[in-house]
Order: structure tokens, then sequence, then C-alpha cells
């Protein structure tokens, strides 16, 4: 079994998580309904993907 042979710093377990931390969600805004989505995905409001009707829009 693997052991470690010494204990391992509070430093150096920080700098070895510096990298885990989730980063912000991108947004975009739609060109046709000017709302904010996620890129590369479809408009729920208008259905629309890169400029083709995808699924039917959301009724109100």
């Amino acid at each position: 079994m693997a052991v470690p042979k010494r204990k391992t710093s509070p430093s150096r377990r920080g700098m070895r998580r510096a990298h885990d931390a989730l980063g912000k969600n991108a947004y975009v805004t739609d060109k046709e309904s000017g709302e904010l989505r996620r890129p590369h995905h479809i408009d729920p409001t208008t259905g629309r993907y890169r400029g083709k009707q995808v699924i039917k829009a959301k009724d109100d």
C-alpha cells in the first residue's frame, strides 16, 4: 500500500487545488431576441439555434 513519506503542507495542498475551482458560466446576447443565453445552446424563448427553428417556441 502506498503511504506518503511526508505530510503535505497546507501551502502545497492549496497550490494543487488552485485549478479545481469552477469557472463562471459564459453568456452571450442573442442576435435575434437580444436576451442572454449560453453559447452553443438553443434559445429557449424563440427555439432557434444558429438562425434555424429547431424546437417550437415556448408560449408565455
